[in-house]
C-alpha cells in the first residue's frame, strides 16, 4: 500500500491527543472500564473524540483543530469534566501521568479491536506493557517538505517536551529516578526513536517509505512510533514524547508552545537540520528522561554544555512574540511556572511523600485531573 499523498492543512494549526488511565476507586489500581465508559460516552454528544486504547484500563481523547490557545483549552476543560461527571456514573476515576505507579502488566486486558489485536500478536507481553500514557500534539503544515523541515528542526527542542510535560516518575511500586519512566517502555518497540534524516517528502515517500514497506516490516506510518512523525493523511508532524500531564491546562500549554516555536522555525531564524545534529540526540533525550529539569542537554550546533531548565527559560522568552502573534502568551507563562515549582513528575514525588504510598500517589493524581487540588 502506497504512502498517502500528504494533505496540505493550515499551517501552525493544532490538535491534541491525551491517553488517560481508568482507575478502580477501591484500590486505586487501573480497571478494564474502558468499554463501559466508551458505550456511557456515545449515548450523548462529546467534545470532540474519544477512542479505545490498546489496553482496556485507558483511553484516548482527540481535541478539535485549533489555533488560538484559549479555545483549546476550554475544549480540553469541557472534556475533562465531561469524562469525570461519566467516570463518577461508573464509580470509577480517571487521571493523568506518563505510567500509573503500581499496576502489573500481566493483569491488562487488550481491548478487543483488529489491530490492537495484531499488534499484540505481534510483539507478545510488549503490547500489555504499553499501557502508558502520552500526550501528542499535532502541528498543520502547508506541504510534506515543511513537515519534514520541522521535524527535524524539533530535534534539538525534544527534551524540552520531555522535561516539562514529565509525569512518571513510578513503576512497578517503585520510584525508577526517572522524570519520565514512560518513554524506556516505547524504546522497546523496533520502530521507535527518530525518523530518518530526509528533508523531501518526494524521497521519503519513493525512497524511504517505499523500500521499508516493500522489506514487508510497516504497511503503514502506524508502525513507526517515532518520537515526531509525518501523518500525511492529517497534514501534520506529530510529537509523542510527551507523558500526559496532570492537568488538561498543562496540555494545552505544551501544544501552545510547540506552535510557537514552529511558526519561529519556519522562519527560518536558525540554521537548516543536518544529520549531525543527531550526534547528541539520544543522550539529551536521556537526560531529560532520567533527570527532568535538572538535566543537562548538548547543544546539536555548538557542543555547548547547557543547564535544561535554563535553556528552556531562554527559549520561552525568545518565543514570547510568536506565542502573542498566535494568541498563546499565557500558555508560555504557565511552563515558566513549571520551570521554578517543579513537574508533575516532582508534585507526584511530593504526594507519595505525604502519603507514604503508592497509591495515595494515584489518588493525589486523580484530584488534580478534577481540579480539586488547592495547591494548583
Amino acid at each position: 500500500m502506497a504512502l498517502e499523498e500528504f494533505k496540505a492543512s493550515s499551517p501552525l494549526t493544532m490538535g491534541v491527543e491525551l491517553e488517560l488511565q481508568l482507575i478502580g476507586n477501591s484500590d486505586f489500581d487501573l480497571t478494564a472500564s474502558s468499554p463501559d465508559l466508551l458505550h456511557l460516552l456515545s449515548r450523548k454528544p462529546f467534545p470532540g473524540n474519544v477512542t479505545p486504547e490498546i489496553t482496556e484500563s485507558m483511553i484516548e481523547i482527540n481535541s478539535d483543530v485549533h489555533t488560538i490557545h484559549s479555545e483549546l483549552e476550554a475544549q480540553l476543560r469541557l472534556t475533562r469534566d465531561t469524562l469525570v461527571q461519566a467516570c463518577e456514573t461508573l464509580n470509577i476515576g480517571i487521571c493523568g501521568g506518563g505510567t500509573h505507579p503500581f499496576q502489573r502488566w500481566s493483569e491488562r486486558r487488550i481491548f478487543s479491536k483488529p489491530r490492537f489485536k495484531e499488534v499484540s500478536a505481534l510483539y507478545g507481553y510488549l503490547a500489555k506493557q504499553f499501557t502508558i500514557f502520552g500526550q501528542h500534539v499535532h502541528i498543520g503544515c502547508g506541504n510534506g517538505d515543511d513537515a519534514l523541515f520541522l521535524l527535524h528542526s524539533l530535534s534539538r527542542y525534544v527534551p524540552h517536551f520531555i522535561a516539562l510535560s514529565a509525569s512518571s516518575p513510578f513503576v512497578q511500586g517503585n520510584d525508577t529516578l526517572f522524570n519520565s519512566a514512560r518513554l524506556n517502555s516505547v524504546f522497546a518497540f523496533p520502530m521507535s526513536g527518530r525518523a530518518p534524516f530526509v528533508l523531501n517528502w518526494h524521497e521519503f515517500e519513493h525512497s524511504y517509505f517505499s523500500k521499508m514497506e516493500h522489506t514487508g516490516v510497516i504497511k503503514s506510518m502506524k508502525d513507526f512510533y517515532w518520537d515526531i512523525r509525518p501523518k500525511p493523511e492529517y497534514g501534520t508532524i506529530e510529537l509523542r514524547v510527551c507523558d500526559t500531564p496532570l492537568t488538561v491546562e498543562r496540555a494545552a500549554a505544551l501544544a501552545c508552545y510547540l506552535q510557537a516555536l514552529c511558526r519561529y522555525l519556519l522562519e527560518r531564524h536558525e540554521p537548516p537540520p543536518e544529520e549531525d545534529d543527531y550526534l547528541v540526540y539520544n543522550y539529551n533525550r536521556f537526560q531529560a528522561c532520567r533527570f527532568g529539569l535538572d538535566g543537562t542537554v548538548v547543544h546539536p550546533k555548538t557542543y555547548e554544555s547547557l543547564s535544561l531548565r535554563e535553556d528552556i527559560l531562554t527559549t520561552l522568552r525568545k518565543m514570547e512574540p510568536h506565542a502573542e502573534a498566535l494568541g498563546g502568551g499565557a500558555a508560555l507563562a504557565h511552563l515558566t511556572a513549571v520551570t521554578h515549582t517543579g513537574s508533575d513528575a516532582h508534585y507526584l514525588r511530593e504526594a507519595y511523600t505525604a502519603s507514604g504510598s503508592v497509591e495515595g500517589v494515584v489518588d493525589a493524581a486523580i484530584r488534580r485531573f478534577k481540579g480539586d487540588d488547592p495547591r494548583f
